[in-house]
């Protein structure tokens, strides 16, 4: 059996010789392709957009980038071979980890992003390694997401969320009976938030929450020292507060 190999070109602008088993054309450059692996050849399989190795699936990877008020949508199409799909999902995909949160539309678009990049990822994963004879070579794959920097982006909802929580959780406006307060203020100014019970920094316990501002609104509750009123708009509450002795 002999080895094909590409026949001497005396134009050099002439198109390179066609596979002799084949009959499609070399890739550019005219290198022959090694024997045994004549589908290389075939234009009708996909061959991956960066490298032209084969086997090749047709996936897009996303990417997303927030900007406050402002974003951006990142996509880039296949065909990928297995290695360099899946350095182009990690790469993307990082990169999302810490830009695509910036935002609030962002930070409820991004999750979907990733995970959109998760099925297309899926699909490289089952791929078998790129066939030796591409004219190019695959991309280094890179580490896992989870050996990356990047990954500690995950981090910034969970903060995100966590700090809107516990700002909720110290609201007055959320207060009810049972909760203790403080107030950092004056009594003509107060700023008072909701706290621990168990804390050295609760000063009263709400005793009971109306939803009025009147002067007798805590007249149901006579053991109280002390009366919070909040008016917003046309609503409006009343706190009425048990100082917590000892404290």
């Amino acid at each position: 059996m002999s080895i094909p190999v590409t026949p001497q070109q005396t134009d050099p602008s002439a198109a390179p010789a066609p596979h002799p088993e084949t009959g499609a054309p070399y890739p550019a450059g005219g290198a022959p392709y090694p024997a045994g692996v004549p589908y290389l050849a075939d234009p009708t399989r996909p061959h991956c957009r960066f490298c032209g190795s084969v086997p090749a699936v047709d996936v897009t990877v996303r990417g997303h980038q927030g900007f406050l008020v402002m974003m951006k949508f990142l996509r880039l199409p296949g065909p990928f071979c297995r290695d360099c799909g899946t350095a182009t999902v990690r790469r993307m995909t990082a990169n999302s980890l810490w830009q695509g949160w910036w935002g609030l539309a962002s930070s409820l678009i991004n999750p979907f992003t990733m995970l959109m990049n998760l099925a297309a990822w899926s699909k490289l994963r089952r791929l078998a390694p790129p066939a030796p004879g591409a004219p190019g070579t695959p991309m280094p794959v890179g580490r896992p997401l989870y050996l990356r920097p990047e990954i500690l982006g995950l981090l910034i909802p969970v903060v995100a969320v966590g700090a809107i929580v516990y700002s909720v959780k110290q609201d007055p406006d959320f207060a009810s009976a049972g909760d203790c307060v403080h107030n950092s203020g004056t009594a003509f100014s107060p700023d008072v938030s909701v706290v621990d019970c168990g804390g050295s920094d609760a000063q009263y316990k709400v005793l009971g929450r109306v939803e009025s501002s009147a002067k007798d609104a805590c007249a149901a509750f006579p053991g109280r020292d002390a009366s919070y009123v909040v008016t917003q708009g046309s609503s409006s509450y009343t706190l009425c507060l048990g100082l917590i002795r000892g404290n």
